[in-house]
């Protein structure tokens, strides 16, 4: 949450420019009482209840950002769960038990397209600084666009005939090798991060880059949470988290998802033979990716009992 930086973490629990002249205050204080200045006690009560009123008159009898943190966290505040809930009731909910019908229906009709049944998920792209592209070929060369899945049609808050579509990507690796994968809405990438990145770019909104990366990596894991609670959606979808480096890699978007395709393809595997998947001590399984993205980076609860 705070990069790693001891000082970044002492600043959110104690404002330096307040808390030291506080802690100077009661420094002196403590000094004259240990070198028996033989001050009446009404002078020490005196000191002491100054203190008090330093600590009223600073602000410093108020929550630390850190305790602001966890209340919005114990109470779900942040802007990050209700993006989270919202996405998942709103949207997710309702298309993930779908996805594998329409899979089907579509591989009936084109054999030779959805070759690995271990993908057929909804793959939904979370990038961490927010940086969400309507068009993934403009994101990533190796990612070009292929079709569209059966459409599905309901009536939705008084619109009728809403429509839910997704569609069918082929991805090449750096050789040339061909993979498909089905993605939701433009690979799905989680559109709520289109409104943090929004908020982040509007004065009004007061929300700072901070912000918007910390809200972001809570809206990962408030939504890893829902979605590993919920019936409905189990093995229906794959979170791909990812925080792209500085340097400018114009296929680091296809690597990451061809990373996930091929260890489904091995977990499918290993379940099928009865053993337990595992992944080279150079590659991630998804549960380290929610922890290596970066480790130190990654939301981690405040609260001391979880």
């Amino acid at each position: 949450r705070h990069r790693g930086s001891f000082w970044r973490a002492l600043s959110a629990c104690f404002p330096l420019r307040w808390h030291g002249p506080m802690l100077l205050v009661c420094g002196s204080a403590y000094v004259a009482l240990h070198d028996g200045d033989e001050q009446p006690l009404g002078f020490h009560l005196g000191l002491a209840s100054l203190c008090q009123l330093l600590i009223l008159a600073l602000g410093l009898h108020k929550p630390s950002a850190v305790e602001i943190s966890e209340m919005s966290e114990r109470s779900k505040q942040n802007v990050a769960h209700g993006l989270a809930w919202s996405y998942y009731i709103g949207y997710l909910k309702i298309v993930l038990p779908r996805v594998k019908k329409s899979m089907e229906e579509f591989s009936r009709a084109n054999p030779s397209v959805l070759t690995y049944r271990e993908t057929w998920k909804l793959h939904i792209l979370i990038p961490l600084n927010c940086d969400v592209y309507d068009d993934l070929e403009k994101a990533d060369s190796n990612i070009q666009y292929l079709k569209d899945l059966t459409e599905t049609t309901l009536a939705r808050a008084g619109t009728k005939k809403r429509i839910y579509k997704h569609s069918l990507y082929t991805i090449r690796d750096e050789d040339n090798k061909v993979y498909r994968v089905q993605c939701g809405k433009s690979m799905e990438y989680a559109t709520p991060l289109q409104s943090l990145h929004a908020m982040s770019q509007d004065e009004c909104a007061a929300f700072s880059r901070e912000d918007r990366l910390e809200q972001a990596k809570l809206f990962y894991r408030t939504l890893e949470e829902i979605l590993k609670g919920s019936k409905e959606c189990v093995g229906t979808y794959r979170l791909i988290a990812y925080e792209e480096s500085g340097e400018v890699e114009p296929h680091f978007l296809s690597r990451e998802i061809l990373w996930h395709l091929r260890q489904q393809h091995r977990e499918e595997y290993a379940v099928g033979e009865g053993n337990h998947p595992h992944a080279p001590s150079t590659v991630l399984n998804s549960t380290d990716l929610s922890l290596q993205i970066s480790e130190s980076d990654l939301p981690q609860p405040l609260r001391s009992d979880c």
